[in-house]
């Protein structure tokens, strides 16, 4: 976590000088200007801010800059004695009330947390879904679902993934329709539902050479509509080695932010009970390669759609093993 100390005064630098050492990534920005420009011209640059100063200076000069806590840098504020450490913006996400209290350590002072959540001991909901790497369609219908944590004290949650046990507040029901939250890969419920996509479904390709970007994107939104499965839950693409130079398949994953598994076909002709492509033996070498490859890049033996055939593309659905847990550890390595 890349963090900036600000301070303006002797203290406020010392304090800082001090604290700077015992933080990996950490630095103290010189005072040769206003605090708001300093600011403004490291905004983009830093992960977290630490000002050593007033709440008020740092309020007025972060202002201009804030757009939305998914994009914006952690904010906390300390006094030059560093008794109270404040996590004044991105608690969650951003990892301010993690860094809040670590710097608290440090200091020997408090940490100073306010978010609804944290002061009554339930789950960060946006946090716990982070870590969990559910994929989350609707902000809005997050934040309702927080504010309703926080009022009611527990939300009810769904799943048709494992679940190994669950964080303060959540709640697992087996009932879809009286869920407050439901996690799922399957495109089958009403848009009212809040969703939560677990990121595990691998699609596997096979293709032609010189095959367009547009193709695979027709070809996947038919598998996947024809299955009722949701885009959001994709983990990943998975193919065989000899495609890791196709410019559509490769400009298709870019263009979704997805990575692509590459599989020689030594590790795919280990595998059994697949069908056998004749076509795929002839052209690469290996039994297959949208079946085996989804398998091997989720480490599973289920599939959710065998291999689809068209023109110029073969598609096929693997389901990684997924499991819900308490654990809420937060993504900023402090």
């Amino acid at each position: 976590m890349r963090l900036a100390f600000i301070a303006i005064t002797k203290g406020g630098e010392n304090l800082a000088k001090k604290l700077v050492p015992q933080l990996d990534e950490a630095a103290l920005l010189p005072r040769r200007k206003k605090v708001a420009e300093s600011v403004a011209e490291n905004w983009q640059d830093f992960d977290g801010f630490v000002f050593v100063m007033a709440a008020g200076i740092v309020v007025r000069s972060i202002a201009p800059l804030l757009q939305h806590k998914h994009e914006d840098p952690c904010v906390v504020v300390m006094d030059e004695k560093g008794q109270h450490v404040i996590s004044l913006l991105s608690g969650h996400i951003g990892g301010g009330n993690r860094l809040a209290h670590r710097l608290a350590s440090l200091t020997g002072g408090k940490a100073v947390i306010t978010t609804g959540s944290d002061t009554l001991g339930l789950v960060p909901l946006d946090l716990w879904a982070k870590e969990q790497n559910l994929h989350i369609g609707n902000q809005d219908k997050l934040t309702t679902a927080s504010g309703t944590l926080v009022n009611r004290g527990y939300l009810r949650i769904y799943a048709d993934v494992a679940v190994e046990n669950l964080p303060n507040g959540l709640q697992q029901t087996e009932d879809w329709q009286i869920a407050d939250i439901v996690v799922s890969h399957k495109d089958i419920y009403p848009k009212e539902i809040i969703l939560f996509r677990p990121r595990s479904l691998i699609i596997g390709v096979g293709c032609n050479r010189g095959t367009p970007t547009v193709e695979f994107e027709e070809c996947l939104n038919e598998l996947l509509k024809d299955n009722k499965l949701d885009r959001s839950s994709i983990r990943n693409l998975a193919s065989i080695d000899k495609k890791n130079d196709e410019v559509g398949l490769l400009q298709f994953a870019h263009a979704n932010c997805w990575h692509i598994d590459f599989f020689d076909k030594d590790s795919i002709n280990k595998l059994k009970n697949l069908e056998i492509s004749s076509a795929a033996l002839k052209a690469v070498g290996a039994i297959g390669v949208a079946e085996p490859t989804a398998l091997l890049s989720g480490c599973t033996n289920l599939l959710l759609s065998r291999k689809r055939k068209w023109k110029n593309i073969t598609m096929a659905i693997a389901q990684a093993p997924f499991t819900l847990s308490a654990r809420v550890l937060g993504q900023a390595n402090i």
